[in-house]
This record gives structure tokens, C-alpha cells and sequence, in this order.
């Protein structure tokens, strides 16, 4: 067997197993009754990964966000931010069925959601299929890292992928990094997560928003 053919079949190996897991994680009932897949928390943080979930308010109001600024038939991408993807999905906010979403994530458990998962590694932040750049009205990006090394790196995606706004979720620590590689400025909103994390997050946007306050 060649070295690539072994590396296709170890990484097939690899999202059948993260599939299962998906799976067992979202088989949550005592009946064996499948939870909803898209379900905040379906899919169970793993912070060797640096994931942390956003609260249900804060999904929901980004959700409602990126909703508004995409329009009808607005496409949407959320680079390392699920739970803003699941709340997209779960048809509970209004104007979520004029809209469509992926989510680029380096986790291959949100292989489960079919079409709608890119694999996505910030180290290799122009990885994406061709047809992805410049698809986008609305990019929201949460880097798993507070540090510019990773933010430049997510920047370079974000730029691949946008042809509109731009919305970024990260440590307030981050504003002038944020500001000087895209140009961001930031908003009022404080978004907030499932377990509270002692670094103080901050959104920041390309553009003038009505519900975030920026």
C-alpha cells in the first residue's frame, strides 16, 4: 500500500470514529431516542481543543446577527463557532430558513452534518475548496487561540471566504490585532459561553450593528 493511500484510508479511519462519537454523544435519551443533532452541546466540548461552547443567548443573538446582515438567500460561514451554526440550524430563530450555513471546523465529529462541515485547520488557513472563496455575505470567525499568530492565520480564511461582512468573536485582548489585520472595530455585545471563561470575549465587525451595538 502507498504512503498516500495508507494516509486517505488513516484519516477515513479517523471520521468514521469521530462520526460514532457524534453519534453516541447525541443518543442522549434514556430510551435510546436521538437528541436533536443540532442541539447546543450535541457535540460535547473538548478543550484539548480549546472548545468552548457560547451560552444559548449568545448563539441565539448572533445567530439573529448574521441572519440580518446576510439576507434572504445570504450565505454564511462560521469558521470555529458550532454553536452559532447549530442555532442557524435549528429553525428557532426567525429568518433562518432564507439563509444557509456551514461551519469550518478542524473537528471531525461536525462531519455528521453532511455537505454543510468543511474540514478546517487553522494552521493551513487556505485549505478550502476553490469553489468557497469569495462565497460568503456574512464570515463569522471565533479563533480557538488568543494570540496573533492564530488570529493572522484565521484572518487569511476570512479574507478568502467573504465577499460582505465580517463578524469576529474573540478575547478582548485581542481588539488591536482584530483592528490592524481586518480592520474590525468593536461592539457593546459581550458574548458569553456555557462555562464562564476568565478571559473577557468581545465581538468586533466590519460594520455598523444595530443589535451587537458596534
Amino acid at each position: 500500500m502507498s504512503s498516500s493511500s495508507c494516509s486517505a484510508s488513516t484519516e477515513g479511519r479517523d471520521t468514521l470514529a469521530a462520526l460514532q462519537e457524534f453519534y453516541s454523544e447525541t443518543c442522549a435519551a434514556p430510551d435510546g431516542t436521538p437528541a436533536d443533532k443540532f442541539a447546543l452541546g450535541a457535540v460535547g466540548e473538548d478543550w484539548g481543543m480549546s472548545q468552548f461552547w457560547y451560552d444559548d443567548e449568545t448563539a441565539t443573538r448572533l445567530a439573529e446577527e448574521v441572519i440580518h446582515e446576510a439576507g434572504d438567500g445570504g450565505r454564511i460561514a462560521c469558521v470555529s463557532a458550532p454553536s452559532v451554526y447549530q442555532k442557524l440550524k435549528q429553525g428557532v430563530v426567525d429568518g433562518s430558513d432564507r439563509v444557509s450555513a456551514v461551519v469550518l471546523e478542524f473537528d471531525r465529529r461536525f462531519a455528521a452534518y453532511g455537505d454543510d462541515f468543511v474540514f478546517y485547520d487553522y494552521n493551513d488557513p487556505l485549505a478550502l475548496p476553490a469553489a468557497l472563496q469569495g462565497g460568503f455575505d456574512v464570515v463569522l470567525a471565533d479563533p480557538p487561540y488568543l494570540s496573533q499568530e492564530c488570529l493572522a492565520k484565521v484572518a487569511q480564511t476570512v479574507k478568502f471566504l467573504k465577499r460582505g461582512k465580517v463578524l469576529l468573536c474573540t478575547g478582548a485582548i485581542m481588539e488591536k490585532h482584530a483592528r490592524d489585520l481586518l480592520g474590525l472595530r468593536r461592539c457593546d455585545f459581550l458574548p458569553r459561553h456555557k462555562k464562564n471563561l476568565a478571559n473577557e470575549f468581545r465581538c468586533f465587525a466590519s460594520y455598523t450593528s444595530r443589535l451587537l451595538s458596534c
